[in-house]
């Protein structure tokens, strides 16, 4: 018996090509299918995007606030609020609101239980001479924040 040779080596063939495109149209529609899902959720998510932008911007207004805490800061906590209000999408008419109605329109707009007192306490902000508003204690000033932050993030538009 003798030895194989290098010479009687035979290359291999190759196997025929496979084509990546799919078979059958069923393929093609689920690919439709998907990317349009795809397309749907992309387009939903840019539009609450947009939708909260006034949400996004409120709340880093609240934190250079929530850093400073001096009377003017505090000042501005009223007209934050009611910015926000206002700039929510299909925003109700709530310019004008103040005292009881403020108050009902800021605790029906949010889940979050607010203090009966929390709109007179924004007016006290609003309105007081700064030697009140420095009266107020590093923790009702904390509170005051904590509750505007808590409205701003959780209220939702169809009030």
């Amino acid at each position: 018996m003798s030895s194989p040779s290098v010479e009687q080596l035979q290359e291999l063939p190759l196997p025929a090509p496979v084509s990546y495109a799919p078979q059958t149209w069923g393929w093609l529609v689920l690919l439709a299918v998907v990317l349009l899902l795809i397309g749907a959720w992309s387009a939903r998510a840019l539009y609450h995007r947009r939708q909260n932008r006034y949400r996004r911007e409120a709340l880093v207004r609240l934190d250079q606030l929530e850093q400073r805490q001096d009377a003017t800061a505090l000042r501005e906590v009223p007209e934050l609020l009611k910015r926000v209000a206002l700039s929510m999408p299909q925003a109700p008419d709530v310019a004008s609101l103040s005292g009881p109605a403020w108050q009902d329109f800021l605790q029906r707009s949010t889940p979050v239980a607010l203090p009966e007192d929390f709109a007179s306490r924004l007016a006290t902000l609003a309105y007081a001479p700064s030697a009140t508003l420095e009266t107020l204690t590093p923790q009702a000033r904390q509170e005051l924040l904590t509750l505007s932050r808590q409205w701003v993030e959780t209220h939702h538009v169809a009030a």
